[in-house]
């Protein structure tokens, strides 16, 4: 089996998540802050653990701003709709998932305007153009840190310093580049920072968390028990409480913390090289091969490892399938959550086939893939 899926899951994941995991389970996995015994406290310990890795991992000052979500999807809900109210104007790009523009359609029911800054056919924003975008209302920019199907990275630090200079707060989805790019959210001007567990930071799914910077004011989106002033009907105001109603997932958040914790002693820098040079291999392999139609930009250093393509006229799922089938590679077709993204680059109506290399694949089973693909290209330009 060749697993090309990685962004969708990243799959496998180190040993050290699933024996973590299992020691939680087996050895302490009681309700963190709900008791003062042992087990309780163990447990409370190792999540306070993982938002110091995490804090390390992202530059971050304070560790209790860090609030655990089940998904980004959790994550860029919570900021956006308790961010936002009405008379309010947000900007977002056509390369965002359906996790940031839905919240935002959702939000023009109650009188939230957005402003949807379209990308070029590689998949690039300009910054001018979200500064041209700019009103008076404007109180938030959102944006993908990378592109999840064309892979194109976007310079988040110069975003972030527009909306520093105009007042106005950045929130960035880190789907695609958590685990594999260096996010620095206080050198890069980030507000808010969605992130998910179960991608590149190689956690489990169910994981994921929204940083959000001191002194800035989210909603909650639920309320309920939380270990803390638990004397008072209404929900404590600290962090990372306010935001966290319920018993946590515990096992979950100790695998994730074991996962950011084999990237920093690995080196983000050292599994970025790695995954670069697989993705150099495959676009090399495939530019030119009659048929294949490659989306996105060819230059490695302005994407993420993600590989989007057509063969022919073929339909994206047929293609999907036979890969799976016959040559048993997982990919993922069709439009990835991301409509306007696909009409951004001209695949609204077919979709594409996305690989998306991870940090367990091989030279070797790229070299399989670039094999399948030629193989099923002949065939589709022989019929």
């Amino acid at each position: 089996m060749i697993y090309l899926d990685n962004a969708a899951t990243t799959f496998k994941k180190p040993e050290i998540v699933y024996e973590k995991m299992t020691e939680c389970m087996r050895e302490y996995c009681a309700n963190p802050g709900r008791a003062g015994h042992k087990l309780a406290i163990r447990a409370g310990r190792e999540i306070y653990q993982a938002r110091e890795n995490l804090a390390k991992l992202f530059n971050i000052e304070n560790p209790m701003n860090i609030i655990f979500t089940q998904n980004a999807t959790e994550a860029l809900n919570l900021a956006i709709k308790g961010l936002l109210k009405s008379g309010d104007h947000v900007i977002t790009t056509t390369m965002e998932h359906n996790s940031v523009l839905r919240p935002i359609k959702t939000l023009e029911k109650i009188g939230v305007e957005n402003t949807i800054v379209k990308c070029d056919k590689e998949g690039f924003i300009k910054t001018q153009d979200i500064k041209k975008a700019i009103k008076e209302n404007t109180k938030l920019i959102v944006t993908t840190h990378a592109s999840n199907i064309t892979g194109s990275i976007f310079d988040i630090k110069e975003i972030g310093k527009l909306a520093k200079e105009n007042n106005i707060l950045y929130l960035v989805d880190s789907a695609q580049t958590a685990g594999i790019y260096d996010i620095d959210v206080g050198r890069m001007n980030i507000d808010m920072l969605a992130f998910t567990g179960h991608k590149s930071l190689l956690g489990p799914q169910g994981t994921g968390g929204l940083y959000i910077k001191e002194g800035i004011k989210v909603n909650s989106l639920i309320e309920g028990g939380t270990g803390s002033k638990s004397h008072e009907l209404d929900q404590p105001d600290i962090l990372p409480d306010k935001y966290e109603s319920g018993t946590p997932n515990t096992p979950g958040i100790v695998g994730l913390s074991a996962g950011v914790q084999y990237i920093l002693d690995k080196g983000i820098e050292k599994i970025r090289q790695e995954e670069e040079e697989l993705l150099k291999i495959f676009i090399d392999g495939i530019k030119d091969v009659k048929g294949v139609i490659l989306y996105g930009p060819k230059d490695i250093s302005k994407r993420a490892p993600v590989i989007l393509l057509n063969i022919g006229s073929e339909d994206s799922s047929e293609i999907s399938y036979i890969l799976d089938n016959v040559f048993d590679i997982q990919t993922r077709s069709g439009l990835h959550c991301a409509p306007l993204a696909h009409d951004t680059i001209g695949t609204l109506e077919r979709g594409a086939i996305r690989f998306s290399i991870g940090p367990f694949n091989t030279k070797d089973d790229i070299i399989k893939t670039i094999d399948a693909i030629k193989q099923i290209a002949k065939e589709v330009n022989d019929n």
